[in-house]
This record gives structure tokens, C-alpha cells and sequence, in this order.
């Protein structure tokens, strides 16, 4: 739940939402590569893929590209047969006519029919993979899209309510299935569709905040292994709250203690967790009104060692560093430098940089959680960027651990674009 202000690499304002990993721009349309395709046709139901399409489907990949349509199906969007072009079956997947993204598989078996009740099964499923959450908090996510076999489809819990975001055009003609199901399942009190986010446009469908069941407040209170703050489904990041860093806030929350600082600190998730154990923490960030949020938060939860601080993080940990001032636990969480291929590199600066000015304000023998949100940024340039900053830094440092997403954001092994979220834990060795 942070907008994380201050990050130098793309602008110095709020953070906007973390893109969903759904969306065209995460991987290059084949034919953008340069790559030969034969000419498509249209006719009948039944979307016809070449060789390298089908290849992608049976490897677990649920992306088709346009490129490697051979037939496209004569309907505006929906749910469609897949085929390869020597007439093998593949399935069934939702077709979006707009989109470089195509087709988007979801059923192997053809003789299945996708209707309300196939809907129903696979949420059911999808649900039964959280099972484990629901005795330590009140949100998270209830449906990860191609993480959960449902590409383009996300729904988090906020205590009773849900939030959606329909993201194809080929999953906006199933939305009736959808809600049926999830009403039932869930029996919750409203369903709020955040659909404002960009990838709807290269969908061919419009951007907007709709509510599609019930009522939904402005602010829900969200319980969080003990930790308490406020959520807001209309308005808020993403579609109300960051629920992915939850298991990161709740390790770091036992790390903690003496002097700690929560870096891009936005409404103090980190900081709360922070706060149970640490004898003092600093909230940094550069939104005043986000900084005000964090205090709402550290009365909710009668906290009285939490002061924030406005500021431009980069600025900010240089002044302290020449102060000689010194932290002993310190959570570094900026918002997406890469935002696309082409801002890596100046990405990977801005990372080094805020990683190696909080590794000089970390005291002998102290803890630095460091995460990025990054889907460009991999684990392996992310470990390299840590190498290299505690090289500058002219420290040791050991990692202690290394953290990836939560059980209800699940990164699907042959799938990259439904990873993004990495973490480590470093301790100093002075």
C-alpha cells in the first residue's frame, strides 16, 4: 500500500500502481522481432495458430500472439477453440481481436465446455489455494490471473468486499460467469471492478471504476497478522492496498529491532510491522499526505514509536550518512524503476544508488531488507546490483535470505510474466 515517492531513476513524484504483468508490453509481439508469419485468415469459431503458437501453448505458456494466428475467429471476443494449423486440437482460450496478445489459453481439454460452471470450478480451485491466509489476515490476493490459470483476471479480498480487474477483452465477454461465481463462493457484501488501468486501452476496452455488486466503502480496515491499517478500493494502489509485500512486512516485523527506517515508506505498512519490535522507526518518504496516513496508521494500532519524516529518499540517507546518523534495521522498497526494457538500465542505477546510501546508514551488525517490484529487473541483475553496491560500499555483508512473491501471487515456473516481486535480507558484518 505505497505510492513510494522519491525515486530518481523516471520521476521525483508519487508512485503510480504496479502494472498488472498481464499486459502486451511485457513481452514483444513476434512479428515486432522481426520474425516471418504467414498471412491469417477469418472464418468459423476456431482460432487456427502455427507451429511456434502451438509449441508456446503445450510448453505451459498461455500467450498467443497475433503473429502466430494463421486463422482468426469470426467473433468479436469471447471464448474460442484453439487448433494448430495441421488441425491438432489445443484447447479452448479467450480471444481478443484487438489486442497483440490474441489468444489467451485456458482449457486443454476441447472437449470440455467453458460456461458458468467450468468458471466456478477453476475459482473454486483458485480460492482453495489461499485457504492457509485466512487465520492471519483479512485481504489478499483470490486470483493471480496466469498465475492461477485465469489469465487476465484479478481479484483481491478486502475483508468482505472484493476487487476485480478485467483485463482482456476475451475475459470481459465471461463476466457474468464470473461474478456468479465469485458471489457465491465468497458471499461477499460487494464487487468493485478497478478497471483503470492502461492495458484495458491496448484491449480495445475503456478505463474506468465501476461497481458491479453491492456496496463498497472507501476505506477498509485491513487486518494483517495483528497489524492493522486502511485499504481504499476505489482510490488506492493497485486495487486498494500492496497485499504482495505482506509475508515480507511480517519477516521483516521479527527482524527488527533498535534504530529502524522504512525507506519509501508511503502509508507505513513496513513501518507498523517495524514498530513491534524495533525500538523506534523512522517513516521516510517524500508525500506529506502519505506521511499523514502513517500516523492515522500508528494510532490505529496505538504505536507511539513511528515518526515520519518528508523527503526526497536519495537526498535524505546522503545527509544522514554525513551526519554520521545510523539505523539498525532498514527496509528499502521503491517503487518500479523499469517500468519497461527500455528504463533497465537507468533503472539499475537508481537501485544501486538507494541500496548503497542505506548500506552506509546501516549500523555494525544490522539488517537491510531491500526488495524490487521490477517484472524487467530480474533476480539475477538484482543480486548483481547488490553485489556491486556493497562493493562501493567497502562493507561485508551476508545474505541471510532471499524472498520472492506469496503463496497467493503464485509465479508459475516457464511463465516469467508472472513474477516480478524479489527481496533479500542482508545483515552487516562489520
Amino acid at each position: 500500500m505505497r505510492s513510494r515517492s522519491g525515486s530518481r531513476p523516471s520521476d521525483r513524484g508519487g508512485r503510480g500502481p504496479r502494472e498488472p504483468r498481464h499486459s502486451q508490453d511485457t513481452v514483444a509481439p513476434r512479428a515486432a522481432r522481426g520474425e516471418r508469419h504467414h498471412a491469417a485468415t477469418t472464418g468459423g469459431e476456431t482460432a487456427v495458430v502455427n507451429r511456434r503458437g502451438a509449441q508456446r501453448v503445450r510448453r505451459g505458456h498461455p500467450w498467443v500472439f497475433r503473429s502466430d494466428i494463421e486463422r482468426f475467429p469470426a467473433l468479436p471476443a469471447g471464448v474460442v477453440r484453439m487448433e494448430e494449423s495441421n488441425g491438432a486440437p489445443l484447447g479452448w482460450a479467450l480471444w481478443s481481436p484487438a489486442s497483440e496478445i490474441a489468444l489467451r489459453h485456458i482449457e486443454r481439454d476441447s472437449t470440455r465446455v467453458v460456461d458458468a460452471g467450468w468458471w466456478h470450478a477453476r475459482l473454486t480451485a483458485a480460492l482453495r489455494r489461499r485457504e492457509s491466509l485466512a487465520p492471519h489476515a483479512n485481504a489478499y490476493r483470490l486470483v493471480h490471473g496466469e498465475g492461477d490459470g485465469l489469465p487476465s483476471l484479478v481479484v483481491d479480498r478486502y475483508d468482505e468486499w472484493l476487487v476485480v480487474q478485467l483485463l482482456s477483452a476475451g475475459l470481459e465477454t465471461q463476466r457474468e460467469h464470473i461474478l456468479a461465481a465469485l458471489r457465491e463462493l465468497t458471499g461477499c457484501r460487494g464487487i468493485l471492478a478497478r478497471n483503470d488501468v492502461a492495458s484495458r486501452e491496448r484491449e480495445g476496452l475503456p478505463r474506468n471504476v465501476e461497481l458491479l455488486y453491492g456496496e463498497v466503502p472507501r476505506t477498509v480496515e485491513v487486518l494483517e497478522h495483528g497489524v492493522r491499517y486502511l485499504a481504499a478500493p476505489w482510490d488506492g494502489q493497485k486495487t486498494g492496498a500492496f497485499l504482495d509485500q505482506r509475508e515480507n512486512r511480517v519477516l521483516v516485523g521479527h527482524l527488527a529491532r533498535g534504530r529502524a527506517l522504512d525507506c519509501f515508506a508511503y502509508h507505513g505498512s513496513f513501518a507498523l510491522h517495524l514498530a513491534q519490535r524495533a525500538a523506534h522507526v523512522t517513516a521516510l518518504d517524500i508525500s506529506a499526505p502519505a506521511l499523514a496516513r502513517v500516523a492515522e496508521h500508528a494510532a490505529r494500532n496505538n504505536l507511539q514509536n513511528i515518526d515520519a519524516v518528508e523527503g526526497d529518499a536519495f537526498d535524505v540517507l546522503r545527509a544522514w550518512h554525513r551526519e554520521g546518523r545510523q539505523f539498525d534495521t532498514i527496509v528499502v522498497d521503491p517503487p518500479a524503476f523499469a517500468k519497461s526494457r527500455a528504463a533497465l538500465d537507468g533503472a539499475l542505477r537508481g537501485y544501486k544508488d538507494i541500496n548503497l546510501q542505506a548500506m552506509k546508514v546501516l549500523a555494525p551488525g544490522g539488517t537491510l531488507f531491500t526488495a524490487s517490484c521490477s517484472h524487467h529487473l530480474s533476480r539475477g541483475l538484482f543480486f548483481e546490483m547488490l553485489q556491486e553496491a556493497v562493493g562501493d560500499s567497502g562493507r561485508r555483508f551476508a545474505l541471510r535470505a532471499f524472498t520472492g512473491q506469496p503463496v497467493d501471487h503464485p509465479e508459475i515456473i516457464g511463465i516469467p510474466e508472472t513474477g516480478y516481486l524479489k527481496g533479500a535480507v542482508l545483515e552487516s558484518m562489520d
